[in-house]
């Protein structure tokens, strides 16, 4: 019986996971996975929204209306505490079924200590990039934040922010959340429950890339004391010897699974959902660090998208004419009049397709340096001495 819900467990971790973060990609269109994508993460709520208009009317609606606004439109700690959740509880399940068997066969007694500083070492992290400045924009400083890119013309051009009232810097970005414009302003990170930008962009991506370590570092842990007490108790030469079965995988490899869901079934469940999480972390690793390469944000990656939408739309219903003819500069001055504009100058190649050029990529090496070594950097500890300037 443990067994089979130890099974079920799995495929309802695997069918979910499936469901929540690959559920909305275009090859599960029509299917009933991006259905069921499409309650988990907007359905709901306008099911609940419905329901709590027809009961309680509208002062139920504002008590909702409340909720959400807190919850997705002003800084709150509700992520934040849901990842030190996660993390607790992962190490404390690690520490509590698998430390025990350290040293063993393939591990030293090095990784009880190398373990525990790993996670320190993600949650100092995690903390260096809540906390510091993600390259608020002020009127002390953003003569600085003005000279760091040129407008482009397009989308960047001079004015004037309507909230903060200061000159509004290229490749910037008023975030409603925060309440402030951020230089290079990449996304709003509800994990972090701060914006991601100029200034702590770098510790963002080390953030990432120390916690896909972290949670193959823990995979191979479990798995090396998984095998290691297979070896200690000689296993597959109980198997072979004592009971006749056959030496082949086929035949071996359903036996030793039923013995791990028997005796280490807490192991191999905590091995499931660190293999997943590093899935997915490796994912938004390598997009995050792509758009790092070729020197764009995903802000800017978003209006590019909403760009090909609208000139397709405007295309259609000849509101705007076919600038095939013109020069690119020629596009950007039109294009420039009317309110949806792109950060890249745009041309069409031979089929005909629209382009984007960026104008600020200045190749591989530069665009890493730009980020891991901003021109408005400060020491990590005086990026942290800002957290005054955030909630003030």
């Amino acid at each position: 019986m443990a067994n089979l819900e130890l099974v079920f467990y799995i495929a309802v971790v695997l069918v979910s996971s499936v469901i929540c973060f690959c559920g909305h990609w275009p090859i599960f269109e029509g299917t009933p996975i991006h259905a069921l994508n499409y309650y988990c993460t907007g359905g709901i709520f306008e099911l609940l929204e419905k329901c709590v208009g027809f009961t309680c009317g509208e002062r139920g609606l504002r008590a909702i209306y409340c909720v959400e606004h807190y919850c997705c439109e002003r800084p709150n700690p509700i992520l934040q505490i849901f990842y030190f959740t996660i993390v607790g509880g992962a190490y404390f399940a690690a520490m509590t079924t698998s430390f025990k068997y350290i040293p063993g066969p393939y591990l030293s007694a090095i990784h009880w200590y190398l373990g525990t500083g790993s996670v320190v070492m993600g949650l100092l992290l995690f903390l260096l990039t809540s906390f510091s400045d993600p390259g608020f924009v002020s009127s002390s400083n953003v003569s600085d934040y003005l000279a760091m890119f040129p407008y482009d013309g397009v989308l960047y051009e001079e004015k004037i922010c309507s909230t903060c009232n200061i000159p509004r810097p290229p490749r910037s970005k008023h975030c409603s959340i925060c309440g402030h414009c951020v230089a290079r302003f990449d996304h709003h990170c509800g994990w972090t429950n701060t914006c991601i930008g100029e200034n702590n962009l770098r510790y963002f991506m080390a953030f990432l890339f120390w916690h896909c370590y972290l949670c193959l570092y823990a995979a191979f842990v479990i798995a090396a004391v998984i095998v290691g007490e297979m070896k200690r108790k000689n296993l597959v030469r109980l198997l072979t010897v004592y009971y006749g079965i056959g030496s082949n995988f086929q035949e071996l490899a359903p036996l030793i699974f039923q013995w791990v869901l028997a005796f280490h079934g807490e192991q191999l469940m905590l091995l499931l959902f660190l293999g997943i999480i590093s899935l997915l972390l490796m994912g938004f690793s390598g997009y995050h660090l792509y758009l790092i390469i070729i020197n764009t944000t995903t802000n800017e990656t978003l209006k590019w998208e909403n760009y090909k939408r609208l000139k397709a739309e405007r295309v259609n219903t000849h509101e705007m004419p076919d600038d095939t003819s013109l020069s690119t500069v020629e596009v950007a001055k039109k294009r420039s009049k009317h309110s949806c504009s792109i950060p890249f100058f745009t041309r069409r190649n031979s089929q005909n397709k629209l382009q984007r050029e960026n104008i600020y990529d200045r190749g591989i090496l530069q665009n890493l340096a730009e980020v891991f070594f901003p021109r408005s950097s400060r020491l990590w500890w005086q990026d942290l001495t800002l957290f005054k300037v955030k909630y003030s």
